[in-house]
């Protein structure tokens, strides 16, 4: 763990074990290192759609991370072009199965749904969000981009991207910590006592 500007940061490693994942709490800052792998809509479509025909995954699916993210083409000299995160929600409807099968995180932006947070749960699995609209920076810490399956997708293709010290936080815990619901509660709560102490 190290510290930047008084908040603490946990290194974590993939892939990522389901002890690590269970350890996570909502509200923790994260560095990433090791292979995350980039799908969207379309590559969550398939991927669910091989499992439930009974078909082998193109990737081990067990201790993965999933980023919800299409990137642009790269410029020259770059591995990858702009990688900020997209809406986790579309991604709602394929988790379950996906949590079934062994991933242990995933990272977006924006909540989740009471299905996906329960299945946190159930699975011992955490979410991850990325700033959105830093796609720029967040580039920066991918060193190596290649699509593993799905090309015709184009940028929603199945790939693994080689990332050191991708920041995240942890948005929601497998004890169901919700950060999106405890922000403006928290808010709330330091609003009304600044209210009440003038």
């Amino acid at each position: 763990m190290s510290a930047c500007g008084g908040a603490r940061i946990r290194r974590i490693e993939t892939p990522l074990g389901g002890e690590v994942a269970r350890e996570l709490r909502a509200g923790e800052r994260v560095e990433i290192f090791g292979d995350i792998y980039a799908a969207r809509d379309a590559a969550h479509a398939r991927l669910v759609a091989g499992l439930e025909a009974g078909e082998k995954p193109p990737i081990d699916l067990r201790g993965c991370i999933l980023y919800y993210v299409g990137p642009t083409p790269p410029r020259p000299g770059r591995v990858i072009g702009s990688a900020g995160p997209t809406t986790a929600s579309r991604m709602d409807p394929y988790v379950v199965p996906l949590l079934a099968r062994g991933v242990t995180g995933m990272i977006g932006k924006g909540p989740r749904s009471p299905e996906v947070l329960e299945a946190l749960v159930c699975h011992g699995a955490v979410y991850l969000a990325a700033t959105g609209g830093a796609g720029a920076l967040l580039a920066d810490r991918i060193r190596a981009a290649e699509v593993i399956a799905w090309p015709e997708l184009g940028p929603e293709a199945l790939r693994r991207l080689r990332v050191e010290g991708f920041p995240a936080v942890v948005a929601a815990d497998s004890r169901g910590s919700d950060l999106y619901a405890l922000g403006p509660k928290r808010y709330r709560q330091e609003r009304q006592s600044r209210e009440v102490g003038r």
